[in-house]
């Protein structure tokens, strides 16, 4: 009798790795978007040598692969141009049929709390965009926070279609980015997948590999102190926020953080290497536009604001295809939380349009610094971006010089076409120049499309 009870459990767990149901990651899931025009991967797990079959409604080929030793399949199909609703069947020893599937463009929008941020805290005008929000081409795909040690291969959540009850809740300059994209693209469906976590320094957005294997790098990380609102160590959020999506097709990443990194003198190649390392990770270029943070008090003893704004000007000209919003004009000092998300995300869509989607030609960068000229004791500003070059004061006051003894002077500008030309009395040889270098500093300088020049200081 015992033998028989024995050999009946034995054949029950036979029957059950024989028979093993396929699974999906979550971010395969009813009501997703799917990348448009390209190849995507759709995988999950099964038996190991289990066939799956994948059956997209778009074409109705039938996708096989076979699941491997690890119990892992991958499969490869085309997605057609933007449309839907489609389903998708995935058919091994059980059949999951995903409905309601659109395909579009798909972002990943990653970053600190300003990203984070959603109509629920409280942004400008926000009850009358709640009220609007009904758009059931665009979705949402929300991740929780959470830590790993390692990298994951699944994360909790799923798609939702854009309804006033869902958007206001959802990261608002995503959705902002979203809604501009649409006005221009006319109807093309957006995927939006939202992995934030409010005073989260870059170190922990990033593999741990990566600050491990820098020595310049990790000197940096180890001077970042526990905090009780969320991690610090290298790779935290990376491994079980960014990991799991690794592999599913996006047009790119927008970006909104760089605050909880006020204090670092290295952010410009910390945030460099994060974007290098995803796009690694991913095996391609894709675009990856950010937003410069918001002027802040800070401090007055210190230019910590000041300089990730430089660095994150730097990271333009050191990783191609990246954009960088300038929201100086748009925030208030006394508020590390700029409630005006609908310009962030409006302004993100316009680098977008224009870089990404060659939608139109417009100016949308504001005056960045190129290159200083020295004659005698005047410096020759020259700026990117800086047609119709203009100060609403009629003079700016933000330009600062210096000698070789790196004492700073407020400098008398004039503003000549694209440049601006810059002396001082008390400064005969000037070597040096520095822009709106304060961390509350509102830049004062625009270009015609009436968007604010980045702060900078030369090297």
């Amino acid at each position: 009798m015992k033998n028989n009870i024995i050999a009946f459990v034995l054949l029950l767990i036979l029957c059950h790795s024989a028979f093993a149901n396929v699974t999906l990651p979550n971010v395969f899931s009813d009501n997703m978007v799917l990348q448009r025009n390209t190849e995507v991967s759709i995988w999950g797990w099964a038996n190991p040598q289990e066939e799956v079959v994948v059956t997209p409604s778009w074409d109705h080929e039938t996708y096989k692969i076979k699941a491997s030793n690890q119990a892992k399949w991958e499969i490869k199909m085309p997605t057609p141009k933007e449309g839907g609703p489609y389903t998708i069947s995935i058919k091994g020893y059980n059949e999951i049929v995903l409905t309601n599937i659109l395909i579009g463009e798909v972002w990943i929008c990653s970053g600190q709390s300003n990203m984070e941020m959603s109509a629920s805290w409280g942004i400008e005008n926000g009850d009358e965009a709640v009220k609007k929000a009904a758009n059931p081409i665009i979705r949402f795909f929300s991740i929780p926070k959470l830590t790993a040690t390692s990298p994951q291969n699944n994360v909790s959540g799923n798609w939702t279609e854009c309804t006033p009850a869902t958007m206001k809740y959802f990261s608002a300059s995503a959705y902002f980015f979203a809604n501009r994209l649409q006005e221009e693209l006319q109807n093309v469906p957006i995927g939006l997948i939202s992995s934030s976590w409010g005073g989260t320094p870059a170190e922990i957005w990033m593999p741990e590999e990566i600050i491990q294997n820098d020595a310049v790098l990790l000197e940096s990380a180890k001077t970042r102190k526990e905090e009780s609102y969320g991690p610090n160590q290298a790779g935290r959020a990376f491994n079980a926020m960014i990991y799991p999506l690794v592999g599913f097709k996006i047009a790119g990443v927008i970006w909104y953080q760089g605050e909880s990194n006020v204090g670092s003198a290295v952010y410009d190649k910390t945030f460099a290497a994060l974007i290098t390392s995803w796009r690694k990770l991913w095996n391609y270029e894709f675009p990856f536009y950010y937003v410069q943070i918001a002027p802040y008090q800070y401090g007055e003893n210190h230019f910590g604001g000041a300089e990730i704004r430089n660095a994150q000007r730097k990271v333009l000209k050191v990783i191609r295809n990246t954009g960088m919003v300038v929201t100086t004009d748009i925030s208030t000092i006394d508020d590390i939380h700029p409630k005006n998300k609908k310009s962030v995300g409006t302004r993100l869509a316009n680098l977008a349009l224009v870089k990404t989607y060659k939608a139109n030609s417009d100016l949308v960068n504001g005056p960045l610094y190129k290159g200083i000229k020295i004659e005698k004791n005047k410096v020759i500003v020259a700026f990117d971006h800086a047609e119709g070059l203009h100060s609403k004061d009629e003079k700016s006051s933000q330009f600062e010089i210096a000698a070789t003894d790196n004492v700073f002077y407020k400098a008398d500008a004039r503003i000549k076409g694209n440049t601006v030309l810059l002396q001082s009395k008390k400064v005969k040889h000037p070597v040096k120049v520095r822009f709106s270098w304060k961390n509350t500093a509102q830049s004062d300088l625009f270009n015609k499309a009436n968007l604010p020049a980045s702060s900078f200081i030369t090297e």
